[in-house]
């Protein structure tokens, strides 16, 4: 007898990655925070279907939002329950770190970059920020180099030894 499919849902790990972050971006601190999503987007998230590529963070009349994330709408929702698939989401932090983190967008050159979304234990949708500043070309240039470096002498190593 077959063994039953499964759905292929995530119920908690890692939804969405923005792994050209880490790339552009020299990232300080991280912090994580809740989003305010609807249904069908939870189940697109829980699908793995959204992308974070173009996404940041940032603050409007005293609170943060998630800006230009694409999560697509479910294809097996209503009508009625379909979203904006680029629309702005609120993020849920405190006081404290939204003043924090609004001071830090303040500075030059300073800005809050999606992560990664991820399901907790709990089965809650969060959004892990990163406070980056913009690398240069010379400075991308220096990070291809040492990655290349780090894999030939692991190469190296493993023929070695």
């Amino acid at each position: 007898m077959a063994e039953p499919r499964k759905k292929g849902l995530i119920s908690h790990g890692i939804a969405s990655q923005n792994r050209k972050a880490r790339y552009d971006y020299k990232i300080g601190d991280t912090i994580e925070a809740g989003i305010i999503l609807v249904g069908p987007e939870v189940k697109s998230l829980r699908a793995g279907r959204a992308t974070l590529t173009e996404a940041w963070a940032g603050e409007r009349d005293g609170e943060m939002f998630l800006f230009n994330a694409y999560i697509p709408e479910w294809q097996a929702g209503s009508y009625v329950a379909n979203f904006e698939p680029r629309r702005h989401r609120k993020l849920l932090l405190h006081r404290k770190q939204v003043r924090d983190l609004s001071s830090a967008i303040a500075r030059d050159g300073i800005t809050l970059v999606p992560l990664q979304i991820h399901f907790n234990e709990r089965g809650m949708a969060k959004v892990l920020l990163g406070v980056g500043e913009g690398k240069k070309k010379h400075d991308k240039r220096a990070a291809i180099a040492d990655r290349d470096w780090q894999r030939d002498k692991a190469r190296l190593m493993r023929n070695r030894g």
